[in-house]
Protein backbone atom coordinates (compact mmCIF):
# COMPACT_ATOMS: atom_id res chain seq x y z
CA UNK A 1 0.00 0.00 0.00
CA UNK A 2 1.36 3.68 -0.67
CA UNK A 3 1.81 6.18 1.69
CA UNK A 4 -0.76 8.26 -0.61
CA UNK A 5 -3.33 5.57 -0.19
CA UNK A 6 -2.50 4.79 3.66
CA UNK A 7 -3.18 8.42 4.42
CA UNK A 8 -6.56 8.42 2.55
CA UNK A 9 -7.71 5.00 4.31
CA UNK A 10 -6.47 6.96 7.40
CA UNK A 11 -8.43 10.02 6.63
CA UNK A 12 -11.73 7.98 5.77
CA UNK A 13 -11.69 6.77 9.01
CA UNK A 14 -11.32 8.87 10.88
CA UNK A 15 -14.13 10.94 9.81
CA UNK A 16 -16.20 7.91 10.08
CA UNK A 17 -15.03 7.08 13.88
CA UNK A 18 -15.84 10.81 14.82
CA UNK A 19 -19.06 11.04 13.14
CA UNK A 20 -19.65 7.27 14.86
CA UNK A 21 -18.85 9.48 18.00
CA UNK A 22 -20.46 12.51 17.56
CA UNK A 23 -24.19 10.36 16.95
CA UNK A 24 -23.85 8.53 20.29
CA UNK A 25 -27.02 9.21 22.30
CA UNK A 26 -27.75 8.48 25.98
CA UNK A 27 -29.52 4.87 26.34
CA UNK A 28 -30.43 3.67 30.04
CA UNK A 29 -27.65 4.74 31.54
CA UNK A 30 -24.83 4.10 28.79
CA UNK A 31 -24.46 5.59 25.25
CA UNK A 32 -25.83 3.31 21.99
CA UNK A 33 -23.27 4.10 19.21
CA UNK A 34 -24.37 4.02 15.97
CA UNK A 35 -22.03 3.74 12.82
CA UNK A 36 -20.98 2.82 9.45
CA UNK A 37 -20.60 -0.73 8.59
CA UNK A 38 -17.63 -2.24 8.94
CA UNK A 39 -17.00 -2.23 4.60
CA UNK A 40 -16.31 1.64 5.02
CA UNK A 41 -13.48 0.99 7.26
CA UNK A 42 -11.19 -0.20 4.76
CA UNK A 43 -9.02 -2.91 5.40
CA UNK A 44 -5.02 -2.94 5.06
CA UNK A 45 -4.11 -5.74 2.93
CA UNK A 46 -0.84 -5.94 4.71
CA UNK A 47 -1.85 -6.33 8.10
CA UNK A 48 -5.63 -8.06 8.12
CA UNK A 49 -5.59 -11.57 9.10
CA UNK A 50 -6.32 -14.55 11.17
CA UNK A 51 -4.47 -16.59 13.37
CA UNK A 52 -4.69 -18.67 16.69
CA UNK A 53 -2.07 -16.86 19.05
CA UNK A 54 0.22 -13.69 18.48
CA UNK A 55 2.30 -13.68 15.53
CA UNK A 56 6.27 -14.52 15.94
CA UNK A 57 6.93 -11.22 13.96
CA UNK A 58 4.49 -8.62 15.61
CA UNK A 59 3.74 -5.51 13.56
CA UNK A 60 3.56 -2.52 16.01
CA UNK A 61 1.76 -0.51 12.92
CA UNK A 62 -1.09 -3.42 12.99
CA UNK A 63 -4.19 -2.89 14.90
CA UNK A 64 -4.88 -6.50 16.73
CA UNK A 65 -8.43 -8.02 18.02
CA UNK A 66 -8.62 -10.74 20.32
CA UNK A 67 -12.29 -12.69 19.64
CA UNK A 68 -13.44 -15.26 22.43
CA UNK A 69 -16.22 -17.16 21.23
CA UNK A 70 -19.31 -18.46 23.42
CA UNK A 71 -19.58 -21.91 25.13
CA UNK A 72 -21.42 -23.62 22.54
CA UNK A 73 -18.16 -23.46 20.26
CA UNK A 74 -16.00 -25.73 23.45
CA UNK A 75 -19.11 -28.14 23.20
CA UNK A 76 -19.78 -28.46 19.60
CA UNK A 77 -17.16 -27.69 17.59
CA UNK A 78 -16.22 -24.56 15.63
CA UNK A 79 -19.56 -24.21 13.40
CA UNK A 80 -21.72 -25.67 16.51
CA UNK A 81 -25.74 -25.52 16.26
CA UNK A 82 -28.25 -24.37 18.95
CA UNK A 83 -32.16 -26.11 19.14
CA UNK A 84 -32.95 -22.36 19.87
CA UNK A 85 -30.82 -19.91 18.19
CA UNK A 86 -29.22 -21.99 15.13
CA UNK A 87 -25.49 -21.77 13.71
CA UNK A 88 -23.09 -20.16 15.86
CA UNK A 89 -20.96 -18.29 12.78
CA UNK A 90 -17.78 -18.49 14.52
CA UNK A 91 -15.69 -18.43 11.35
CA UNK A 92 -17.56 -16.25 9.99
CA UNK A 93 -17.27 -13.65 12.84
CA UNK A 94 -13.56 -13.86 12.44
CA UNK A 95 -13.40 -13.23 8.77
CA UNK A 96 -16.17 -10.03 9.12
CA UNK A 97 -12.76 -8.65 12.15
CA UNK A 98 -10.57 -9.21 9.15
CA UNK A 99 -12.35 -7.95 6.63
CA UNK A 100 -12.63 -4.40 9.11
CA UNK A 101 -8.85 -4.34 9.24
CA UNK A 102 -7.53 -6.37 12.70
CA UNK A 103 -4.97 -9.04 12.53
CA UNK A 104 -7.51 -11.20 14.94
CA UNK A 105 -6.29 -13.31 17.45
CA UNK A 106 -8.91 -16.26 18.34
CA UNK A 107 -8.76 -19.95 18.33
CA UNK A 108 -11.41 -22.72 19.76
CA UNK A 109 -11.07 -23.45 22.91
CA UNK A 110 -11.07 -27.02 24.96
CA UNK A 111 -13.99 -28.02 26.37
CA UNK A 112 -14.79 -27.03 29.96
CA UNK A 113 -12.04 -24.25 29.26
CA UNK A 114 -11.70 -22.17 32.91
CA UNK A 115 -12.04 -18.85 32.75
CA UNK A 116 -9.03 -17.14 34.99
CA UNK A 117 -6.45 -19.57 33.50
CA UNK A 118 -7.51 -18.84 29.78
CA UNK A 119 -7.56 -15.17 30.97
CA UNK A 120 -3.58 -15.46 31.86
CA UNK A 121 -2.81 -16.77 28.73
CA UNK A 122 -4.42 -13.40 26.58
CA UNK A 123 -3.13 -11.19 29.67
CA UNK A 124 0.67 -12.79 28.32
CA UNK A 125 -0.56 -12.55 24.50
CA UNK A 126 -1.23 -9.05 25.33
CA UNK A 127 1.92 -7.93 27.18
CA UNK A 128 4.12 -9.72 24.25
CA UNK A 129 2.01 -7.23 22.12
CA UNK A 130 2.75 -4.00 24.31
CA UNK A 131 6.53 -5.25 24.64
CA UNK A 132 7.22 -4.81 20.67
CA UNK A 133 5.30 -1.49 20.74
CA UNK A 134 1.87 -1.94 19.93
CA UNK A 135 0.07 0.79 21.68
CA UNK A 136 -2.74 -0.58 24.12
CA UNK A 137 -5.26 1.06 22.33
CA UNK A 138 -4.76 -0.71 18.87
CA UNK A 139 -5.47 -3.68 21.35
CA UNK A 140 -9.08 -4.83 21.31
CA UNK A 141 -10.34 -8.32 23.41
CA UNK A 142 -14.02 -9.21 22.51
CA UNK A 143 -15.51 -11.94 24.41
CA UNK A 144 -19.01 -12.97 23.21
CA UNK A 145 -21.03 -14.98 26.54
CA UNK A 146 -18.68 -17.25 28.27
CA UNK A 147 -15.60 -15.69 26.51
CA UNK A 148 -17.20 -12.00 27.95
CA UNK A 149 -16.15 -13.63 31.51
CA UNK A 150 -12.86 -14.24 30.33
CA UNK A 151 -12.50 -10.92 28.58
CA UNK A 152 -13.87 -9.14 32.37
CA UNK A 153 -11.12 -11.76 34.03
CA UNK A 154 -8.49 -10.54 31.67
CA UNK A 155 -9.23 -7.05 32.02
CA UNK A 156 -8.94 -7.85 35.63
CA UNK A 157 -5.95 -9.37 35.73
CA UNK A 158 -3.98 -7.09 33.48
CA UNK A 159 -4.67 -3.87 34.66
CA UNK A 160 -4.02 -1.95 32.03
CA UNK A 161 -5.95 1.53 31.32
CA UNK A 162 -5.90 2.02 27.69
CA UNK A 163 -6.54 -0.99 26.76
CA UNK A 164 -10.16 -1.55 24.69
CA UNK A 165 -12.30 -4.58 25.87
CA UNK A 166 -15.77 -5.36 24.34
CA UNK A 167 -18.00 -7.70 26.78
CA UNK A 168 -21.16 -9.05 24.49
CA UNK A 169 -23.68 -10.97 26.40
CA UNK A 170 -21.89 -11.52 29.47
CA UNK A 171 -23.00 -9.68 32.50
CA UNK A 172 -25.63 -12.18 33.86
CA UNK A 173 -26.62 -12.19 37.67
CA UNK A 174 -23.62 -14.77 39.14
CA UNK A 175 -21.30 -12.74 36.94
CA UNK A 176 -22.26 -9.58 38.40
CA UNK A 177 -21.47 -11.11 41.98
CA UNK A 178 -18.48 -12.29 41.17
CA UNK A 179 -15.93 -10.34 43.72
CA UNK A 180 -12.60 -11.38 41.18
CA UNK A 181 -13.80 -9.22 38.48
CA UNK A 182 -12.53 -5.24 39.15
CA UNK A 183 -12.52 -4.31 35.22
CA UNK A 184 -9.68 -2.06 34.14
CA UNK A 185 -9.43 0.19 30.51
CA UNK A 186 -11.74 0.99 28.27
CA UNK A 187 -14.44 -1.07 28.92
CA UNK A 188 -17.78 -1.51 26.26
CA UNK A 189 -20.94 -3.24 26.96
CA UNK A 190 -23.15 -4.56 24.57
CA UNK A 191 -26.50 -6.72 25.49
CA UNK A 192 -30.08 -6.99 24.09
CA UNK A 193 -32.80 -6.10 25.65
CA UNK A 194 -34.38 -9.93 25.19
CA UNK A 195 -31.90 -11.00 26.44
CA UNK A 196 -32.96 -13.42 29.54
CA UNK A 197 -29.64 -14.44 30.83
CA UNK A 198 -27.58 -11.33 30.39
CA UNK A 199 -28.28 -7.78 31.02
CA UNK A 200 -26.91 -4.24 31.64
CA UNK A 201 -23.13 -4.14 32.91
CA UNK A 202 -24.07 -1.44 34.93
CA UNK A 203 -23.49 -3.01 38.54
CA UNK A 204 -19.78 -4.36 37.89
CA UNK A 205 -19.12 -0.67 36.10
CA UNK A 206 -20.05 1.05 39.24
CA UNK A 207 -17.69 -0.88 41.55
CA UNK A 208 -14.76 -1.54 39.27
CA UNK A 209 -12.05 0.96 39.70
CA UNK A 210 -9.70 1.03 36.98
CA UNK A 211 -12.13 2.19 33.55
CA UNK A 212 -10.66 5.37 31.84
CA UNK A 213 -13.49 5.03 29.49
CA UNK A 214 -17.05 2.81 29.39
CA UNK A 215 -20.27 2.76 27.43
CA UNK A 216 -22.80 0.74 27.03
CA UNK A 217 -24.86 -0.65 24.02
CA UNK A 218 -28.22 -1.81 24.43
CA UNK A 219 -29.94 -3.30 21.73
CA UNK A 220 -33.53 -4.41 20.62
CA UNK A 221 -32.66 -7.40 18.11
CA UNK A 222 -35.68 -9.69 19.87
CA UNK A 223 -33.27 -12.17 19.20
CA UNK A 224 -32.38 -13.45 22.93
CA UNK A 225 -29.11 -14.77 23.72
CA UNK A 226 -28.47 -15.91 20.17
CA UNK A 227 -27.55 -12.40 18.62
CA UNK A 228 -24.09 -12.97 19.24
CA UNK A 229 -24.60 -16.32 17.25
CA UNK A 230 -24.11 -14.02 13.71
CA UNK A 231 -21.82 -11.27 12.96
CA UNK A 232 -24.87 -8.61 12.73
CA UNK A 233 -23.88 -5.22 11.85
CA UNK A 234 -25.53 -3.78 14.70
CA UNK A 235 -22.90 -5.43 17.41
CA UNK A 236 -20.12 -5.45 14.81
CA UNK A 237 -20.17 -1.80 14.42
CA UNK A 238 -20.09 -0.52 17.95
CA UNK A 239 -17.18 -2.79 18.37
CA UNK A 240 -15.48 -1.97 15.09
CA UNK A 241 -15.55 1.99 16.32
CA UNK A 242 -14.63 1.18 19.96
CA UNK A 243 -11.45 -0.57 18.80
CA UNK A 244 -10.72 2.28 15.84
CA UNK A 245 -11.13 5.35 17.91
CA UNK A 246 -7.49 6.28 18.58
Amino acid sequence: MTSQKRTLRNLLLGVVVAFSLACAASNNGGAKIFVASPELLPASDEQARVSKDVPEKIDARARYLFYLHGRIVEDKGIRPVSELHGVYEYEKILETFKGAGFQVISEARAKDTDNKRYASKVVAQIDALLKAGVPPRHITVVGASKGSIIAMYTSSLLKQGEVNFVLIAGCGEQTLKNAELNLHGRVLSIYDASDTGAGTCEKLFARSDGLSQREEVKLGLKLGHGFIYRPLKEWVDPVVAWAKQA
